[in-house]
C-alpha cells in the first residue's frame, strides 16, 4: 500500500493525517480501514504499538455526520489513561472535520461529564463502569451509536469488566458496526465476538514480541537487583526507559532509591491520584525525565515515542503482561531492547513467556565492572543534562489553531449555529475556518483554524452574537 490516499478519505481527514505525519499505513491499518469504511464487523488480534487506535479512529472520523448532535461512536477502554489517549487521537484525526470527542471515566466529576455530554458529542471514549453509569442515568444517549469499539478486550476481561461490557452492548442499537481489538483472544473474548458481532472478519497481525526487539534475561537474586539495575542503565544509557515492577509498593520503593541516586525519573501506579498520573504521563511523553518506574497500568495503550529500553525489574506473573510491557519499545517501526531480571526461582515464569511468544529469550550476564566504569562518565553527563523535549505529533495539526473564550453560553440561549453564523460573516473567514465549538452554561469555547485566530479575535471584540456583545479573549 502506497499511503493513506489509497483509502480515498475526505480532504479534512487526509489533511489531519498529513499534519500528524502519518505516511504509510501499518499492517493493521491497511487491513482494518477498508473493512471499517465498508461497515464490516472486525476482530483484530494485534499487540500494542501496531497502530490500531488510528486503524479504527480514521474510519470512525471519516463516517461521522457533523450535524448530528448525539454520539455516533462509543469506544470502550480498560484504563483511564487509555481513554484520555484515544480521545486525544480521535480529536487530532478529526480536527479539520470538527469531530468532538469526549472521555468519561471514574475518579472524575460525574456532573462535569454530564454537562460535557449535553454538548454536541460525536465520539465518546470511556471505561466500562463509568460509561454504564451514564447510560443507566440517561446522561449518555446511545440511540444513534453506529460504531462500537472494544479496545484491549483481554485486559477488560482481566480487570473484571466483561459483565459491564455486555451490559453496555445490550443497551446499544443492534444495527451498528462492532470492532473488537485484543492482544490475545481468550475464550471469554471470543465469546463476545460470536455473541454480539455479525460475521466478523478476523485480522491477525504479526506478534511484535518477535519483531524488532532484542530480548534478554539476566538471572539475579533479589538483593542484587538494584545494583544490577544501576549497572544496566549506566551501560545502556537510554534517553527514555520504563522500569516495570509488580506492585505499587515496589514502584514507590524503587523510585525513592533511584531519586536518591540522582536519576532523572518519576513513577506511575494505580494508587496515585488521577491528576498526578496524567501529569506524569504527559511529562514522560514530552521527555521531561528519562526513567519511568511503573506497574503494568502503564503498559496498556500509552503511546510514548522512542522508548529504547524496557526493563522488567520483576518478571510478570502473567505471560501476557510481558508482551504488553515490551510493546512500549520498538513502536512504529523503531527497534528496542527488553531486559528481564529473573531470580533462580522464577525460571518457570520465563519458560511460560517463551512458550507464549514462540521463541527463546537469550540469557546474558550482568555488565562487568570494567564496562560499567568505562560507561559511567557518559551516563553522568546525560543525567546532568536537561533531556531534549520530544516532538509532539499533534503539534503540527494544532499549530494554526487558536481557542477563543466567549463569556456567554446556554444561559444566554446561545447555540452553535449562532457562533458559526456570526464568525463566518467576518471578512476573510468561512465556515471551514471554524473548528470545535463547546458551549457551557456561562461560557463558550471556539477553535479558529488556519492561523486566523487573531483576525477573528479582533473582529469579535466589536461584533455582537444574537444581539449580545460578549467579552472575548484567547482561552487560557
Amino acid at each position: 500500500m502506497n499511503g493513506f490516499d489509497d483509502f480515498h478519505l475526505s480532504e479534512e481527514i487526509g489533511r489531519a493525517l498529513s499534519s500528524l505525519n502519518y505516511k504509510t499505513p501499518t499492517e493493521i491499518q491497511a487491513e482494518v480501514i477498508p473493512l471499517a469504511l465498508q461497515e464490516k464487523d472486525i476482530v483484530g488480534k494485534s499487540q500494542t504499538g501496531s497502530g490500531k487506535t488510528a486503524a479504527y479512529a480514521i474510519p470512525i472520523c471519516e463516517s461521522i455526520t457533523w450535524v448530528e448532535n448525539k454520539p455516533q461512536a462509543l469506544i470502550l477502554t480498560p484504563t483511564r489513561e487509555l481513554a484520555a489517549q484515544v480521545k486525544e487521537d480521535v480529536t487530532n484525526i478529526g480536527r479539520f472535520k470538527r469531530v468532538k470527542a469526549t472521555a468519561i471515566y471514574g475518579k472524575q466529576s460525574f456532573e462535569r461529564q454530564k454537562i460535557e455530554l449535553k454538548q454536541k458529542t460525536h465520539v465518546v471514549v470511556g471505561t466500562p463502569g463509568r460509561v454504564l453509569d451514564h447510560i443507566t442515568k440517561g446522561t449518555l444517549v446511545v440511540e444513534n451509536i453506529k460504531f462500537l469499539v472494544i479496545d484491549e478486550a483481554d485486559e477488560m476481561l482481566n480487570m473484571g469488566f466483561i459483565d459491564q461490557v455486555e451490559a453496555i452492548i445490550n443497551e446499544l442499537p443492534g444495527d451498528r458496526v462492532t470492532m473488537l481489538f485484543s492482544a490475545t483472544l481468550p475464550l471469554d473474548v471470543e465469546g463476545l465476538s460470536t455473541k454480539y458481532m455479525k460475521s466478523p472478519t478476523y485480522i491477525k497481525v504479526k506478534n511484535i514480541a518477535t519483531n524488532k526487539i532484542d530480548h534478554t534475561v539476566i538471572e539475579v537474586e533479589e538483593e542484587e537487583k538494584l545494583s544490577l539495575l544501576k549497572a544496566i542503565t549506566i551501560v545502556e544509557n537510554p534517553d527514555s526507559c520504563i522500569i516495570f515492577c509488580r506492585t505499587q509498593e515496589r514502584v514507590d520503593d524503587l523510585f525513592s532509591k533511584l531519586e536518591k541516586a540522582n536519576y532523572s525519573c518519576d513513577k506511575i501506579h494505580g494508587g496515585m491520584f488521577q491528576e498526578d498520573r496524567f501529569a506524569v504521563m504527559d511529562d514522560f511523553k514530552k521527555g521531561e525525565f528519562r526513567y519511568l518506574v511503573a506497574t503494568d497500568i502503564a503498559a496498556r495503550g500509552i503511546d510514548v515515542e522512542n522508548i529504547s529500553l524496557v526493563i522488567s525489574y520483576d518478571v510478570p506473573l502473567e505471560k501476557e503482561k510481558y508482551v504488553h510491557r515490551i510493546g512500549r519499545t520498538g513502536r512504529a517501526g523503531q527497534t528496542g531492547k527488553a531486559i528481564t531480571f529473573a531470580t533462580s526461582r522464577e525460571d518457570y515464569l520465563v519458560k511460560e513467556i517463551e512458550d507464549y511468544i514462540g521463541r527463546e529469550i537469550s540469557r546474558t550476564q550482568a555488565p562487568t565492572k570494567e564496562e560499567v566504569a568505562s560507561a559511567k562518565s557518559a551516563f553522568d553527563e546525560k543525567m546532568n543534562t536537561q533531556p531534549r523535549l520530544k516532538h509532539d505529533k499533534a503539534e503540527q495539526v494544532n499549530k494554526d489553531i487558536v481557542k477563543l473564550y466567549f463569556n456567554g453560553g446556554k444561559k444566554k440561549k446561545l447555540r452553535v449555529v449562532d457562533f458559526v453564523g456570526t464568525i463566518a460573516k467576518v471578512p476573510g473567514i468561512s465556515a471551514d475556518d471554524i473548528g470545535i465549538i463547546t458551549i457551557q452554561e456561562n461560557a463558550t469555547y471556539v477553535d479558529i483554524l488556519n492561523g486566523k485566530g487573531q483576525h477573528v479575535l479582533s473582529a469579535m471584540k466589536h461584533t455582537t452574537i444574537k444581539g449580545k456583545q460578549l467579552k472575548v479573549h484567547i482561552a487560557k
